[in-house]
């Protein structure tokens, strides 16, 4: 069983129900592996909801989290992060923090990225990622 981490925009893509990124995820779950919304992904669904005030959705949204569950950041993943930052560093190649946070929290636990930004992710070596939008 693979555990497939949600990132922001397939997250934002499944509440908005596209069809594609729900069917995928439906059949991701039907063939027994589980999904999980990443913790990055969490923070930014839900400063973006309080933002607008978009009380309806953010209930939604508690009610997804329900289903899916939030991965949690934890002092492995955070150190990783750093390590992600230093070799992209030396590399002269940047990626934003919260995107090294997401890849490094999906490495340190074996969990697969389903992201539509495969672009940010393509230069951070160790880590799985899948566009499912």
């Amino acid at each position: 069983m693979s555990v497939f981490v949600l990132d922001t925009n397939t997250l934002s893509f499944y509440m908005r129900k596209k069809e594609r990124v729900v069917r995928k995820v439906t059949d991701t779950v039907l063939d027994g592996h589980e999904v999980l919304i990443g913790p990055i992904a969490y923070y930014e669904v839900k400063r973006g909801l309080l933002a607008i005030k978009a009380d309806r959705r953010l209930g939604e949204f508690y009610a997804l989290c329900k289903v899916f569950g939030i991965g949690h950041l934890d002092n492995s993943v955070l150190d990783y992060a750093s390590d992600i930052y230093c070799e992209l560093r030396d590399k002269k190649q940047t990626v934003e923090d919260a995107d090294i946070f997401t890849a490094s929290f999906c490495i340190r636990h074996g969990f697969v990225l389903a992201t539509n930004n495969v672009r940010h992710f393509e230069n951070i070596s160790g880590l799985r990622y899948c566009d499912w939008a």
